[in-house]
Parts: structure tokens; sequence; C-alpha cells
């Protein structure tokens, strides 16, 4: 898989060298030339020293021809630039964003091309919540620009799906469970699994069917 990333911070580049490592051929573009040449990374990795942010720059750094664009520089402005142009100009399949600055998260979404956003302090705090809350359900993450979304409830025993199964319940169309962590260990779920108390219940929701999920998990 053909791999653009934009930036050759610390994250920039342990993405770049993961992802080699990986197989993928990553493209690595840095604006400034001094950190191309003191950088360390993987020797697969190709190097592009341009402005990430301008068209003819990524025109001839081949952008079109990579099905996957992340943006990961330490400015929220440059990476919404890049994503906007991989998205609009190039037709990236897939572009990935960092948020550096939480405020600024709810400006990356398909309206500039991003198709999943990444920000530390809100994933870090969502993480926090799933593990010390029970009967409440949680975001973990989402993609497509918040239209699809990753969320975790740990089921209190009052939960109104405590001794019932999946098959039984009004789930909404657009909605799916993914997982089952029980006693530390994963339960895939299907039509016939039982929810017990202390369960943590992994689904997929849309912005529409959030509300019914989290009513039918806590009953709230």
């Amino acid at each position: 898989m053909r791999i653009a990333i934009a930036g050759a911070g610390n994250v920039g580049l342990f993405i770049a060298d993961d992802l080699a490592a990986g197989g993928h051929d990553v493209l690595l573009i840095e604006q400034n030339p001094s950190i191309a040449e003191r950088a360390e990374t993987n020797s697969a990795v190709d190097w592009y020293v341009a402005d990430a942010c301008e068209v003819n720059s990524l025109r001839a750094a081949r952008l079109e021809g990579c099905e996957v664009a992340v943006a990961a520089t330490g400015d929220d402005e440059d990476n919404l630039v890049f994503a906007l142009l991989a998205k609009q100009e190039f037709a990236v399949p897939r572009v990935i964003a960092r948020v550096n600055h939480p405020k600024n998260e709810w400006l990356f979404n398909e309206n500039w091309g991003v198709d999943v956003a990444v920000s530390t302090p809100h994933l870090v705090t969502a993480l926090v919540e799933e593990a010390v809350s029970v009967g409440r359900l949680v975001r973990l993450l989402s993609f497509e620009g918040g239209n699809a979304r990753l969320v975790e409830v740990t089921l209190a025993p009052d939960s109104p799906v405590i001794d019932h199964a999946i098959k039984d319940l009004d789930i909404p169309r657009d909605a799916t469970f993914v997982a089952v962590v029980r006693d530390e260990h994963v339960v895939m779920p299907r039509g016939d699994t039982v929810f017990e108390p202390g369960d943590e219940v992994l689904a997929m929701v849309t912005p529409d069917s959030e509300d019914d999920v989290r009513r039918i998990l806590t009953g709230s």
C-alpha cells in the first residue's frame, strides 16, 4: 500500500518507520531540509522535501498514487490544508489527520477531507472513562468525519439487557455490536449471546443510532 505522511516530527517519523517495517510503501513529506538530513528513519521510507500545503509540490510527489494520506504535522492548520488537498485535488481514498489542539477537533471532518481524526487528549480521556465508568456510554473513536463511532458501555447490574440475548433486542439497523469483553476474554457477539453484568460491550453506531444504543444498554 502506498502511504503519504506529511510532517517528519517525532509522530510522523514513528508512523513512517512502523508502516515501512510492515512492508508498506511510505512517502514522507517534510518542508524543512535540515530535518530530512539529520533524521534517522527506515531506509525503505521515501523522502520528499517540499511544502505539503502546496498543490504543485504534492503533484510532483505523485500524491494521486497514494491510497492513504496522513496529516501528522504539529500544526492543525497545515494538517487541515493537506487533508483537504489530498482528498479533493488528488482523490486519496482515505485521509487521516492528527489533531494537535483539542479545541480544533470540530474542524476535522469530511468538509476538510478528513476521514479519521486522531486527538490524543480526547482519546486518553475516553480510555480513562472506559476504564472507570460503569453503566455509561463512552465514545472511543470517530470515523468518516464522525458519521461512524466506536462506543463502549460496561454493563451495570441493573442494565435492561442483562440476561437478554442480542437477537431479542430492538437494535437500530445502522448500529452493530462488534465485541463483548467478559472476564478478560473477548466474546464475538452472535444472536444468541446473552449479556451479563460487567460485560464491556463495544458497538459501532452512527449519530442517529447512538442515543438508541445508549438507551438499550444503559436504560437512560
